[in-house]
């Protein structure tokens, strides 16, 4: 076995349905077109069906399967659809990626209920529901399979400003290693992959010019994380065989940052 072989036995996709949700967004996004590098038939999840169109071109353009599925994913029965629609049109799932998400600077004291319930929804709901939806299925399947949830450094430890986002990613870390300790005897994998600071839609709201320089100086790579360095966790996530004997695991991707104290 030369030197591609052996790494197409263990990275190799082929065969396998992944479902991306959050694939239309820049960092879930990159992440689509990896698995559909890797030989995986992807379906990109989302609201926006020319950000979709964006990134279909792209994975098509490489040789690889995609297609769009719009979904609300903070509702469960707009997942059970999807799930419906995905075995339809692909006739299995094995991989699913959660990466919806929202976040906010405002101010604790000022944060209003209807923006503490968005974020909850988005961030943590969504998961809860894709897991019981695609979770379910994964079980009831018998082949295994893996889940990859997005997570956050403010999950880990809490971050300034973005306070109902930090405790919705607390909680997915939380809920990831919850089920892989329930799904472990039916070889489904649930891991979280935490990145560090990538500029996305979603937070460059709060990148601040003060807050760009005090992430820096706790980054010994003294930079931001471009999102196709998301690449290589997800396949190693993904693959049945790299990632066997992988789950509950915050796999994390940061440049350093974590590993800094002062």
């Amino acid at each position: 076995m030369n030197t591609q072989e052996y790494l197409n036995s263990l990275f190799s996709l082929s065969g396998n349905v992944a479902v991306v949700i959050g694939g239309t967004g820049e960092l879930c996004g990159a992440m689509a077109e990896g698995l559909a590098q890797a030989g995986a038939e992807v379906v990109l999840v989302g609201r926006s069906e020319e950000k979709a169109a964006a990134r279909l071109a792209r994975i098509e353009a490489a040789g690889g399967r995609a297609w769009f599925a719009a979904a609300d994913v903070t509702a469960r029965s707009n997942l059970e659809k999807l799930l419906g629609e995905v075995l339809q049109r692909s006739g299995r799932v094995d991989i699913v990626v959660n990466g919806a998400g929202v976040n906010s600077p405002t101010p604790f004291f000022d944060i209003p209920e209807e923006e503490i319930d968005r974020i909850l929804q988005v961030n943590l709901k969504s998961v809860i529901f894709a897991c019981q939806v695609f979770g379910r299925h994964l079980v009831e399947k018998g082949e295994g399979g893996s889940i990859i949830n997005i997570g956050s450094m403010s999950g880990i430890t809490p971050l300034s400003r973005v306070f109902t986002y930090s405790l919705s990613k607390a909680a997915v870390h939380n809920l990831s290693k919850n089920l892989a300790r329930e799904w472990a005897p039916h070889r489904v994998r649930v891991n979280t992959i935490v990145p560090g600071f990538f500029p996305a839609e979603q937070n460059r709201k709060v990148l601040t010019e003060d807050r760009v320089a005090a992430i820096m100086g706790h980054t010994p790579m003294k930079r931001f994380g471009e999102a196709h360095e998301l690449i290589g966790a997800t396949l190693l996530l993904a693959s049945e065989k790299a990632g066997s004997f992988i789950t509950g695991e915050e796999l994390v991707v940061d440049g350093g940052f974590i590993s800094m104290a002062i």
